[in-house]
Protein backbone atom coordinates (compact mmCIF):
# COMPACT_ATOMS: atom_id res chain seq x y z
CA UNK A 1 0.00 0.00 0.00
CA UNK A 2 1.05 3.35 -0.71
CA UNK A 3 2.01 5.49 1.81
CA UNK A 4 0.11 8.68 3.19
CA UNK A 5 1.98 11.90 1.04
CA UNK A 6 1.32 15.44 1.22
CA UNK A 7 0.75 16.95 -1.87
CA UNK A 8 1.60 20.47 -1.00
CA UNK A 9 5.27 19.26 0.50
CA UNK A 10 5.62 17.58 -2.96
CA UNK A 11 5.06 20.42 -4.66
CA UNK A 12 6.88 22.25 -2.55
CA UNK A 13 9.93 20.02 -3.11
CA UNK A 14 9.78 20.25 -6.61
CA UNK A 15 9.73 24.05 -7.32
CA UNK A 16 12.84 23.81 -5.18
CA UNK A 17 14.51 20.66 -7.51
CA UNK A 18 13.40 22.74 -10.65
CA UNK A 19 14.67 25.95 -9.45
CA UNK A 20 18.14 24.17 -8.37
CA UNK A 21 18.31 22.78 -12.19
CA UNK A 22 18.66 26.28 -14.02
CA UNK A 23 21.11 28.83 -13.60
CA UNK A 24 18.27 31.62 -14.62
CA UNK A 25 15.65 30.98 -12.43
CA UNK A 26 12.10 30.54 -13.22
CA UNK A 27 8.64 32.62 -13.94
CA UNK A 28 5.72 32.18 -12.16
CA UNK A 29 4.12 30.62 -15.63
CA UNK A 30 7.40 28.10 -16.20
CA UNK A 31 7.00 26.79 -12.78
CA UNK A 32 3.40 26.70 -12.78
CA UNK A 33 3.84 24.97 -16.70
CA UNK A 34 6.81 22.51 -15.34
CA UNK A 35 4.52 21.54 -11.98
CA UNK A 36 1.00 21.15 -14.16
CA UNK A 37 -0.60 23.26 -11.49
CA UNK A 38 -2.23 27.21 -11.94
CA UNK A 39 -0.34 29.99 -11.00
CA UNK A 40 -2.07 30.64 -7.55
CA UNK A 41 -0.68 27.59 -6.15
CA UNK A 42 2.43 28.36 -7.70
CA UNK A 43 2.29 31.50 -6.10
CA UNK A 44 1.49 30.73 -2.76
CA UNK A 45 4.27 27.96 -3.05
CA UNK A 46 6.50 30.77 -3.51
CA UNK A 47 5.33 32.56 -0.61
CA UNK A 48 6.00 29.88 1.66
CA UNK A 49 9.46 28.72 0.39
CA UNK A 50 10.74 32.68 0.30
CA UNK A 51 9.31 33.02 4.61
CA UNK A 52 12.27 30.48 5.07
CA UNK A 53 14.25 31.57 2.54
CA UNK A 54 14.67 28.42 0.25
CA UNK A 55 13.35 30.38 -2.91
CA UNK A 56 14.58 34.50 -3.43
CA UNK A 57 12.85 36.36 -6.25
CA UNK A 58 14.80 38.87 -8.44
CA UNK A 59 14.18 42.36 -9.31
CA UNK A 60 12.77 40.84 -12.93
CA UNK A 61 10.32 38.42 -10.59
CA UNK A 62 12.52 35.18 -11.44
CA UNK A 63 12.77 32.62 -8.45
CA UNK A 64 16.15 31.15 -7.58
CA UNK A 65 17.08 28.86 -4.70
CA UNK A 66 17.77 31.19 -1.69
CA UNK A 67 20.77 30.69 0.64
CA UNK A 68 18.30 29.24 3.02
CA UNK A 69 18.67 25.80 1.63
CA UNK A 70 22.33 26.26 2.10
CA UNK A 71 21.10 27.19 6.33
CA UNK A 72 19.16 24.04 6.35
CA UNK A 73 22.67 21.85 7.07
CA UNK A 74 24.73 23.42 8.76
CA UNK A 75 27.54 21.48 7.16
CA UNK A 76 26.92 22.91 3.52
CA UNK A 77 28.45 25.72 3.94
CA UNK A 78 31.48 24.36 5.44
CA UNK A 79 31.39 22.36 2.81
CA UNK A 80 31.23 25.24 -0.07
CA UNK A 81 34.23 26.44 2.25
CA UNK A 82 36.04 23.41 1.72
CA UNK A 83 35.31 22.75 -1.60
CA UNK A 84 36.60 25.94 -2.59
CA UNK A 85 39.87 26.65 -0.36
CA UNK A 86 42.54 24.74 -2.20
CA UNK A 87 41.74 27.09 -5.28
CA UNK A 88 41.53 29.75 -3.58
CA UNK A 89 44.60 29.45 -1.27
CA UNK A 90 47.01 28.70 -5.00
CA UNK A 91 44.75 31.67 -5.95
CA UNK A 92 46.05 33.89 -3.30
CA UNK A 93 49.63 32.84 -3.31
CA UNK A 94 50.30 33.26 -6.77
CA UNK A 95 48.63 36.70 -7.54
CA UNK A 96 49.76 38.05 -4.01
CA UNK A 97 46.82 38.83 -3.62
CA UNK A 98 43.27 38.15 -1.01
CA UNK A 99 41.51 35.58 -2.68
CA UNK A 100 37.35 35.42 -2.12
CA UNK A 101 34.41 33.27 -2.90
CA UNK A 102 31.29 35.06 -2.65
CA UNK A 103 27.84 33.72 -3.18
CA UNK A 104 24.30 35.50 -3.71
CA UNK A 105 22.22 36.46 -0.97
CA UNK A 106 19.32 37.97 -2.04
CA UNK A 107 20.04 41.32 -3.42
CA UNK A 108 23.92 41.16 -2.19
CA UNK A 109 26.92 39.73 -2.53
CA UNK A 110 28.21 37.60 0.84
CA UNK A 111 32.01 36.22 1.21
CA UNK A 112 31.50 33.17 2.24
CA UNK A 113 35.49 32.07 2.33
CA UNK A 114 38.27 34.15 2.06
CA UNK A 115 41.96 33.25 1.96
CA UNK A 116 44.89 36.05 2.23
CA UNK A 117 48.29 35.46 0.67
CA UNK A 118 51.24 34.39 3.02
CA UNK A 119 54.62 36.41 1.43
CA UNK A 120 53.41 39.75 0.75
CA UNK A 121 54.26 42.93 3.05
CA UNK A 122 50.37 44.70 2.45
CA UNK A 123 46.94 43.27 1.19
CA UNK A 124 43.85 43.78 1.11
CA UNK A 125 41.59 43.22 4.60
CA UNK A 126 39.03 41.65 3.24
CA UNK A 127 36.81 39.15 5.68
CA UNK A 128 33.84 36.29 5.70
CA UNK A 129 30.70 37.90 5.96
CA UNK A 130 31.60 41.22 4.03
CA UNK A 131 28.63 42.30 2.40
CA UNK A 132 28.01 44.53 -0.59
CA UNK A 133 25.37 45.24 -3.42
CA UNK A 134 25.93 43.14 -6.49
CA UNK A 135 26.35 46.09 -8.75
CA UNK A 136 28.81 47.08 -6.95
CA UNK A 137 32.38 45.36 -7.03
CA UNK A 138 34.04 42.74 -9.12
CA UNK A 139 32.38 40.03 -7.54
CA UNK A 140 29.23 41.20 -7.91
CA UNK A 141 29.23 42.04 -11.31
CA UNK A 142 30.81 38.73 -12.45
CA UNK A 143 27.78 37.50 -11.05
CA UNK A 144 25.72 39.81 -12.62
CA UNK A 145 27.22 39.34 -15.85
CA UNK A 146 27.08 35.70 -15.70
CA UNK A 147 23.03 36.03 -14.97
CA UNK A 148 22.82 38.25 -18.20
CA UNK A 149 24.57 35.84 -20.52
CA UNK A 150 27.57 37.61 -20.67
CA UNK A 151 30.08 35.05 -21.00
CA UNK A 152 32.36 35.04 -23.94
CA UNK A 153 35.25 35.95 -21.54
CA UNK A 154 34.43 33.67 -19.01
CA UNK A 155 32.09 36.72 -17.40
CA UNK A 156 35.68 38.31 -15.44
CA UNK A 157 34.87 41.73 -14.13
CA UNK A 158 37.20 44.23 -13.28
CA UNK A 159 36.51 47.06 -10.95
CA UNK A 160 38.83 49.91 -8.62
CA UNK A 161 37.98 51.90 -6.20
CA UNK A 162 34.44 50.75 -6.06
CA UNK A 163 33.86 49.28 -2.54
CA UNK A 164 37.57 50.57 -1.28
CA UNK A 165 39.52 53.55 -2.16
CA UNK A 166 42.60 52.55 -3.99
CA UNK A 167 41.86 48.57 -4.16
CA UNK A 168 41.05 47.32 -7.19
CA UNK A 169 39.11 43.83 -8.00
CA UNK A 170 38.92 41.06 -10.70
CA UNK A 171 36.50 38.14 -10.47
CA UNK A 172 35.14 35.64 -12.23
CA UNK A 173 31.91 33.79 -11.85
CA UNK A 174 30.68 30.33 -11.06
CA UNK A 175 29.38 28.53 -14.49
CA UNK A 176 27.71 24.96 -14.63
CA UNK A 177 27.12 25.08 -11.06
CA UNK A 178 23.31 23.54 -10.39
CA UNK A 179 21.61 26.09 -7.79
CA UNK A 180 24.38 28.40 -7.26
CA UNK A 181 24.92 31.63 -8.20
CA UNK A 182 28.62 33.48 -6.72
CA UNK A 183 32.23 33.79 -7.81
CA UNK A 184 36.02 34.12 -7.58
CA UNK A 185 38.08 36.71 -7.32
CA UNK A 186 40.92 38.39 -5.54
CA UNK A 187 41.19 42.40 -4.62
CA UNK A 188 44.87 44.06 -4.13
CA UNK A 189 45.66 47.45 -3.61
CA UNK A 190 46.59 48.58 -6.83
CA UNK A 191 45.21 50.85 -9.44
CA UNK A 192 44.83 48.43 -12.22
CA UNK A 193 45.08 44.97 -12.68
CA UNK A 194 47.90 43.12 -14.28
CA UNK A 195 46.78 41.34 -17.46
CA UNK A 196 48.08 38.04 -15.90
CA UNK A 197 45.60 37.87 -13.59
CA UNK A 198 42.62 37.84 -15.06
CA UNK A 199 43.52 34.63 -16.69
CA UNK A 200 44.48 33.20 -13.39
CA UNK A 201 40.72 34.07 -11.51
CA UNK A 202 39.16 32.53 -14.36
CA UNK A 203 41.35 29.43 -13.75
CA UNK A 204 39.73 29.49 -10.36
CA UNK A 205 36.84 29.99 -11.03
CA UNK A 206 36.38 26.71 -12.98
CA UNK A 207 38.47 24.90 -10.39
CA UNK A 208 36.07 25.79 -8.32
CA UNK A 209 33.06 25.10 -10.50
CA UNK A 210 34.34 21.94 -11.01
CA UNK A 211 34.64 21.15 -7.28
CA UNK A 212 31.45 21.97 -6.72
CA UNK A 213 29.70 20.37 -9.44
Amino acid sequence: MTAETSQTLDRGLRVLKLLADTDHGLTVTELSNKLGVNRTVVYRLLATLEQHALVRRDIGGRARVGLGVLRLGRQVHPLVREAALPALRSLAEDVGATAHLTLVDGTEALAVAVVEPTWTDYHVAYRAGFRHPLDRGAAGRAILKARQGRTHDAGLALTHGELEAGASGAAAPLLGVSGIEGSVGVVMLADTVSERVGPRVVDAAREVSEALR
